[in-house]
């Protein structure tokens, strides 16, 4: 007998989770693109960024939403970006 629709369990994105409550309670630094990675076609698909909090310096990447492909001339090695990071855990950052 199959369960009923109340009694699975939903599945969720820890992703994209993570990323809306960084971009809703986030602490903003400003950080620097260090390099980009691009797909077959040479579209932008992730970044990779620098940022500093707290005199410690945080290295990461993040594969872009569709939202940022839009706007992917902007995320050159040397560009400025704006960066929302947890600050429990500062390494957990996303660039807005």
């Amino acid at each position: 007998m199959p369960l009923p629709n109340f009694l699975r369990r939903k599945k969720t994105d820890h992703e994209a989770e993570r990323r809306a409550r960084l971009l809703k309670f986030g602490r903003i630094v400003d950080g620097t693109i260090l390099d980009t990675g691009i797909d077959d076609a040479g579209a932008v698909r992730q970044i990779y960024y620098r940022y500093e909090v707290s005199g410690v310096e945080y290295e990461s990447s993040q594969l872009l939403d569709e939202e940022q492909r839009h706007r992917e001339s902007s995320y050159f090695p040397g560009a400025f970006v704006t960066i929302r990071y947890d600050p429990h855990q500062p390494g957990n950052s996303v660039v807005v």
